[in-house]
């Protein structure tokens, strides 16, 4: 098997449009929360989400690009840009044939789907549609164009699974390159999900945070208040290597992925397992590819929306593979970032990755009352990033429909 190691990261996240803004966001507690701007959400249950902010394509991209990729595309380039510019990538120099895009999303063009259904119904029932209507809206067509965009003819396709999405995509490309099928893969997600759909459709389910009056502290996992996850958008690029290629090639390496844990909650269709079974599977079978034990694992970056139930299966599942009073720190960063649904797990990766390199654990923000039964097993990061010496990060995700990814980062040493 062939040791993979990460080489470049790229972010486009409500905390920031670079790894430097996201993580320094992120370390400091800033709460990514706003009034919604995209839409009038007056009518709404939720008037607010975690919005991307003074995002311009035009950086990245030509203006006739940007009128034929939806958001979430947009999104998907200017961090795969970022992440191929920080690993000091030539792609002409090196065999395109072995280097692919395993790219992730939830919800792909749904904004666009959404413009174009609103301008045909406006239209007299007269079926004006943009002829690039289908092209910006299917959920592939990130991968398809990052892949276009660097003439990469390697392994090219997108993984849908809910909000496990992105983790799963990292995963796949882990595999891929560890049995020498690929020499380098972009992986990562993106989701522009913050649409009058949505909303609407996560507030009939009951999903959603409507702390209106309070929205910069809604999302509070694992606190006796919290009412729901407050939705996110942007996307996470991640340069995944083999070593022997990124050696060659004289490339900066960040970190390594060691492990990757793919599991099903066989439950319910948006609910989890109540004892967390399928995150119990996913994490010990990351912990054992990875060949380590749970008490090596120096940090848990945690699925943790601040739903009620599902916050509370995952501490079960925590306590059930990692026991009480485990090593391992643990942190929900989606308290700052909000839930990005299919991309949260490539921002989270992120999170791991910088945690791994610079020894900084991530807090947790808003969350004052933990869930009594939990408040004394677990350190859960309240309030402030702390030092310390992280060799190995985990990071959950869970999605609808029972879906569990689970990944394994790992300091890097030649």
């Amino acid at each position: 098997m062939k040791r993979v190691v990460i080489t470049g990261l790229g972010a486009v996240t409500p905390l920031g449009n670079s790894v430097t803004e996201f993580w320094n966001s992120l370390i400091n507690g800033v709460s990514g929360a706003n009034l919604i701007t995209k839409f009038d959400a007056t009518n709404f249950k939720t008037k607010f989400a975690c919005e991307v902010k003074n995002f311009d394509p035009l950086q990245t991209m030509e203006k006739a690009e940007i009128r034929k990729y939806d958001l979430f595309t947009q999104y998907a380039l200017a961090s795969a840009y970022e992440a191929v510019s920080n690993a000091a990538i030539n792609f002409d120099t090196l065999n395109k044939d072995r280097i692919g895009v395993i790219w992730a999303s939830g919800d792909g063009g749904v904004s666009t789907f959404e413009e174009q259904f609103a301008e045909y119904k406006s239209g007299n029932g007269i079926p004006r549609f943009n002829p690039y209507f289908i092209p910006k809206r299917i959920i592939n067509i990130a991968s398809g164009i990052i892949s276009i965009k660097y003439g990469l003819r390697g392994v090219n396709y997108t993984t849908v699974a809910a909000c496990s999405a992105s983790n799963t995509a990292i995963i796949d490309a882990f595999n891929y390159i560890r049995w020498n099928k690929a020499d380098m893969i972009i992986t990562g997600g993106s989701e522009a999900s913050i649409t009058e759909s949505s909303i609407g459709g996560f507030n009939a389910s009951k999903a959603m945070s409507t702390n209106n009056e309070n929205y910069l502290q809604a999302s509070r996992p694992f606190d006796i208040e919290r009412d729901g996850f407050v939705l996110g958008e942007g996307a996470g690029a991640i340069i995944l290597e083999s070593y022997d290629h990124a050696m060659k090639r004289n490339a900066p390496i960040i970190a390594e992925i060691v492990g990757g844990g793919l599991a099903a909650d066989a439950y319910h269709i948006t609910g989890t397992h109540p004892e967390g079974a399928g995150a119990q599977l996913g994490m010990k079978l990351a912990l054992e590819e990875a060949n380590i034990s749970p008490g090596e694992v120096d940090y848990i970056n945690v699925h943790a929306t601040s739903t009620p139930t599902g916050d509370l299966s995952e501490l079960k599942a925590i306590e059930s593979v990692f026991g009480v009073n485990p090593h391992a720190s643990i942190s929900a960063t989606k308290s700052m970032t909000g839930h990005l649904l299919g991309a949260a797990g490539a921002i989270e990766a992120i999170a791991c990755i910088k945690a791994v390199s610079e020894n900084i654990i991530p807090p947790t923000i808003n969350t004052t009352q933990v869930e009594r039964d939990f408040a004394d097993k677990f350190d859960l990061t309240l309030g402030a990033s702390k030092t310390k010496e992280v060799n190995f990060a985990l990071s959950n995700t869970f999605g609808f429909g029972g879906h569990i990814g689970c990944s394994v980062f790992k300091k890097y040493s030649s």
